[in-house]
């Protein structure tokens, strides 16, 4: 068996890719509102749109503890992998990372974690490059070397209604979210180092989607690409992102992938979230 890999929920992987390159998925923990379930298993985008959209907002996520990410690596362990590579939403965001290397450090050089310092795709695009190297019969060095290089081939851009539901969340500063909320200012986001940093300001959604569509296409370069759009709640507005992505990278443009995004992002991000992943091939492929 090659080395396995492993991600978390916040990957928002679609179900073919997870199926298709035998990926494993630990799901976060998320609670609406007094009600606890694990990400993609118990809860979903749609109960955190009511939650997010009622009155009273209560909401809070936890990561997978070490416990949970032991039971998976020595499953895939006793069940032949060679060894194992985790790949986690950024330590930025969450402790996630630092759970898996907690759990990592009680099965010495078999298992290594890396932090893919984003969230969405920007996780997913480097799980599934590792997961590629696995299945060409890379060791775990190689693996772990094809989820990095992945890492820094990805760029993630993300546009929210309001700053409101990403201060609460303790994701970004008060003054950050001030800067979003004056005069109607919608703001854009991303993840230069693996935190939350406002990357634009604009005054419409409209010009929020065209926003996201000059960066996505601006961070792509002349490189051949990959793309994922996510939304919460917010389906035409994916649309319309995707739509104009597509014509402006043209033949660039190689797999395409659209999702909602799942409770523990919307838990911060608030509907409305529109959300783009560019993914950059290597040079010469």
């Amino acid at each position: 068996m090659p080395v396995a890999v492993v991600t978390d929920s916040t990957a928002y992987l679609p179900p073919e890719l997870v199926q298709a390159h035998r990926l494993t998925v630990v799901p976060l923990t998320v609670v609406l509102n007094g009600v606890e379930g694990l990400e993609g298993v118990e809860l979903f985008p749609a109960d955190a749109t009511r939650a997010l959209t009622g009155r009273r907002v209560s909401v809070s996520t936890s990561r997978p503890s070490p416990e949970q990410f032991a039971g998976t690596y020595r499953e895939l362990l006793d069940a032949g992998a060679e060894g194992v590579v985790s790949v986690h939403l950024s330590a930025g965001l969450s402790g996630t990372v630092e759970a898996a290397e907690l759990a990592a450090a009680q099965f010495g050089d078999r298992v290594t974690v890396v932090d893919s310092r984003s969230c969405g795709m920007g996780l997913g695009f480097p799980a599934v490059a590792a997961a590629r190297a696995a299945e060409e019969g890379a060791d775990l060095a190689g693996v772990r070397a094809a989820a990095v290089d992945a890492v820094a081939r990805t760029t993630i851009f993300f546009y929210v209604d309001t700053l409101e539901f990403l201060r609460r969340g303790g994701r970004i500063n008060a003054a950050e979210a001030l800067l979003g909320t004056a005069l109607s200012v919608k703001p854009i986001m991303h993840m230069p180092d693996g935190g939350i940093v406002l990357r634009d300001k604009v005054r419409t959604a409209s010009r929020g989607v065209a926003r996201l569509v000059d960066l996505a296409v601006e961070a792509a370069g002349d490189a051949q690409v990959d793309l994922a759009v996510h939304h919460l709640a917010a389906p035409q507005r994916a649309e319309d992102l995707l739509g104009a992505l597509a014509a402006r990278l043209g033949a660039r443009l190689h797999d395409a992938y659209v999702s909602e995004a799942g409770a523990a992002v919307a838990a911060h991000a608030g509907p409305g979230l529109a959300c783009v992943v560019i993914h950059r091939h290597p040079p010469g492929t």
